[in-house]
């Protein structure tokens, strides 16, 4: 009855709420392979400059990589590991994208979820902030810790 426990987590985006203004997230599956699918329920992979583009009518996931473990180096080579990977989502909701893409905002992928033993991912559709915005966040975000520091050594 012992089974093996696989590491569930979640793969994020830092950066992407601090670089853009992000409206409601929705979720989407993934088309992985077999060697893609082991590695990112390992946490072996980086949506760090990643985004989501329109093709024909698809979403596609670019610029997401994934590294291989150990024993999957051989089945994941170099140049698979930062290909396209096709977004599954329902033609409602690329309708949105689509048109929320035509509107000059950017599609922003969140993070990876394992949901069960699908891995999904969590985009957002959102507009780019300028460097004013950014430090205002910064901003903000310092004055609620220093409150809640002096709430808290009260």
């Amino acid at each position: 009855m012992n089974k093996k426990k696989q590491p569930t987590g979640v793969i994020s985006n830092k950066r992407a709420r601090f670089d853009f203004d992000l409206k409601e997230p929705l979720t989407a599956g993934i088309v992985l392979n077999g060697p893609e699918t082991r590695s990112l329920r390992s946490l072996h992979g980086s949506l760090q400059g990643a985004f989501v583009q329109i093709i024909r009518g698809e979403a596609w996931l670019m610029n997401c990589l994934v590294t291989p473990l150990k024993t999957n180096a051989a089945h994941l080579p170099s140049e698979m590991q930062n290909r396209n990977r096709k977004l599954l989502l329902k033609q409602r909701e690329l309708d949105d994208l689509i048109e929320a893409k035509q509107q000059g905002n950017t599609i922003v992928p969140l993070r990876l979820l394992t949901r069960g033993r699908f891995i999904k991912v969590e985009i957002a559709v959102g507009r780019g902030k300028k460097q004013y915005d950014k430090r205002q966040t910064i901003k903000k975000r310092d004055e609620n810790r220093n409150t809640a520091r002096e709430l808290k050594n009260r």
